[in-house]
């Protein structure tokens, strides 16, 4: 039988082979190889995995229930090789994690933002220009403030009008079809990015005024910055609409003119998953909550069916 560290290094390349990148599981796993070793045992046990989701008493509950959570998939695997293993039930942790709120924003809204963006005080001319279009393309794409990051300017297909988004999560690549009017906007900012440089080459596409990667802490911090300058965020609040709501306003928008047209949600809904990068379309339906104008589309769509029988 193999030793406890080796177990964990063949439990993560197998889940890494389909797609998972499992930097936090890692952490985490190798934690606990360390944590039976110094308890002199190499045997899973539902005690031993408690006392090590719990060891740092000042996590939340939440927190333990996480680190639980990855142990109890890894005690899942080892079984297979280690029939004394014992698998944690689930519930010992009834306390999770909830997803933030989400925030749609206004059409009203979107504008106040990236005009605020565009008029952005700074030395260098660029940084308003690469703030009013990155916040744009999140806005009208619906992609992870990571992708849009990671963009490299030979991802972009200027004849075919596509983004190629490369090592997304789960270490997905996916192409992302642009309207005619986001390339005309992306075109002026390549412009304006390679006037700027005098023909230097740059790596990524959106790049600070040295001609780095942007800092997804800089982007934050910006975005935090507009929010409270156009009233979205009160001057000392530390919560608010994020970032990650344009993507989630992206999907609502495109389910909610699906119903009021009349096409086939559950037909069409394949597709939005696989333009948002899901791994499986279970992960779109999340959309559906906390989104009362989605489900009053979706409520008047069955209602005629219903007058319909």
């Amino acid at each position: 039988m193999r030793s406890l560290r080796a177990a964990v290094g063949d439990y993560l390349s197998l889940r890494r082979g389909l797609g998972f990148k499992l930097l936090r599981h890692e952490k985490c796993l190798r934690e606990f190889a360390s944590f039976l070793k110094d308890k002199g045992s190499s045997r899973i046990s539902t005690q031993l995995a408690l006392q090590f989701a719990t060891r740092h008493p000042h996590h939340k509950p939440a927190e333990w229930a996480i680190r639980l959570a990855i142990v109890r998939q890894f005690a899942g695997y080892r079984s297979g090789t280690d029939p004394t293993t014992e698998v944690p039930p689930r519930g010992l942790f009834p306390r999770r994690s909830q997803r933030a709120q989400p925030y749609l924003y206004s059409d009203d809204e979107i504008r106040q933002l990236l005009q605020a963006a565009k008029s952005l005080p700074s030395m260098s001319s660029l940084r308003p220009w690469t703030y009013y279009c990155l916040f744009g393309l999140l806005a009208v794409t619906g992609m992870r403030i990571g992708e849009a990051v990671n963009l490299q300017s030979q991802d972009v297909d200027w004849s075919q009008g596509l983004l190629t988004i490369r090592d997304a999560k789960f270490g997905k690549c996916r192409l992302v079809p642009l309207h005619i009017s986001t390339q005309k906007m992306l075109a002026k900012y390549v412009k304006h990015r390679d006037q700027f440089f005098a023909g230097r080459p740059v790596d990524h596409f959106f790049v600070s005024g040295r001609g780095n990667r942007l800092h997804s802490s800089d982007i934050h911090r910006i975005f935090y910055v507009l929010s409270r300058q156009i009233g979205l965020r009160g001057a000392d609040a530390s919560h608010g609409p994020r970032l990650h709501d344009f993507r989630h306003r992206f999907a609502v928008e495109t389910l909610t003119r699906w119903y009021r047209t009349g096409e086939d949600v559950a037909q069409r809904l394949p597709a939005l998953s696989t333009y948002l990068g899901h791994v499986c379309v279970t992960n779109t339906y999340w959309y559906f909550t906390n989104t009362p104008e989605l489900m009053g589309a979706a409520g008047k769509r069955l209602e005629k069916r219903w007058k319909g029988i």
